[in-house]
């Protein structure tokens, strides 16, 4: 076992491995957190949400690395605070400066709803965030772990913040092999933690952040745990039954939908074509490169473009590519298509097409957000 204990503390470890399944979670938390909190003071990362936790900082940087790595978000969000310092200058800005600042992220619905609770905060609470767990929670993409990371990191409240780390962790050290999937377990859990809390009074920005930390860089997601860096190796039930492979458990996803698409990377004496996709749906409000459903041939995509443009166009096969979202998989095939005329474009969008924008490499690079789902298609720009 590692060294990060005295000996009254190890003393409660021993006194719990001896009772084993007997003591509950709430107990063998009281006596674990101390634990945990000196690891974490010792081998933190350090991150720029961290070293200047004001509520703004703690908010945004949690929704960012909702399905993101750490180390992607880092440059987004210097830039996104760079752009839009406060809570006003969020709540002012236009639609295609968000997009554009999140662009690579994904879940776009995440940047919308941030905007909506900033115009909330400048309406009803001074361009700030509320205090408080409850009311946290009222406002729009806030659950109950983002809610919980702001109250107890910025504003140093006793709350529990479970995600996906946190849900592994503790499982693991209780050999819970209950299905993590389930609000009902995620629920439990946050009682739980709330109640250990209270009794132990940990610092609750390091007790969080340090059941954060341990899921991020030592309990990890993909691959075999770092148990022996770990300060809770000793009494760790899954590790002490050999159950790390079966702990957490999550019942096996359903089939994603397959969805075939043609995606044209067009060359116009200078200029590509994009449009906007819908308001409402996959990847609402965002620009796109134009694609079609299903997998046309290379006659079939020649007679497309000389139809919508009036013009002769060459066309070459790209490679093929996919994305995968939640429950949709992309299987994408390209084709770059050159327009050799020299005619207006402005001529070329022929009735019913005018939702066609000519752009250039420039304004896709500076202006408009491109999903990363054309990423394979958008970088041969």
């Amino acid at each position: 076992m590692n060294n990060y204990n005295n000996e009254n503390l190890y003393s409660n470890i021993k006194l719990i491995e001896s009772e084993n399944n007997l003591y509950t979670l709430e107990k063998r938390l009281e006596v674990m957190i101390p634990l945990l909190c000196n690891w974490y003071e010792q081998h933190k990362r350090e991150l720029p949400w961290r070293n200047n936790p004001l509520p703004y900082w703690v908010w945004i940087s949690e929704i960012m690395l909702q399905q993101t790595r750490v180390e992607a978000v880092k440059p987004y969000f210097k830039r996104f605070m760079e752009t839009l310092p406060t809570i006003k200058d969020l709540a002012e800005a236009e639609e295609d400066v968000l997009l554009k600042l999140w662009e690579g992220l994904g879940y776009y619905s995440r940047v919308r709803n941030i905007q909506k609770t900033a115009i909330i905060c400048m309406e009803n609470y001074n361009g700030e965030l509320p205090k408080t767990y409850e009311q946290l929670l009222e406002l729009p993409g806030i659950g109950s772990y983002t809610a919980g990371a702001i109250a107890s990191i910025a504003y140093k409240q006793l709350v529990p913040a479970v995600d996906g780390n946190v849900l592994r962790v503790i499982t693991r050290l209780t050999a819970d092999n209950s299905d993590i999937t389930k609000q009902s377990v995620k629920t439990k859990m946050e009682k739980d933690l709330k109640r250990a809390m209270e009794v132990v009074s940990p610092n609750p920005s390091t007790l969080n952040q340090g059941l954060m930390e341990l899921g991020a860089t030592v309990c990890i997601p993909n691959g075999a745990p770092l148990c022996n860096k770990c300060p809770w190796e000793g009494i760790c039930l899954a590790r002490k039954n050999d159950l790390i492979g079966e702990i957490p458990y999550k019942p096996k996803k359903k089939e994603r939908k397959i969805e075939k698409k043609t995606v044209f990377v067009v060359e116009d004496n200078g200029y590509t074509i994009i449009r906007k996709r819908e308001s409402k749906g996959l990847l609402a409000g965002l620009y796109e490169l134009i694609n079609v459903e299903g997998h046309l041939t290379v006659d079939e995509a020649q007679s497309f473009w000389e139809d919508k443009l009036g013009v002769p166009v060459t066309i070459w096969p790209l490679p093929s590519a996919k994305h995968i979202f939640s429950h949709i998989e992309w299987q994408m095939i390209g084709y770059k298509v050159i327009v050799s005329s020299s005619e207006k474009k402005e001529s070329r969008i022929k009735e019913g097409n005018h939702d066609f924008l000519f752009v250039t490499n420039e304004q896709v690079k500076d202006k408009y957000s491109l999903p990363t789902a054309f990423k394979a298609y958008s970088q041969l720009l």
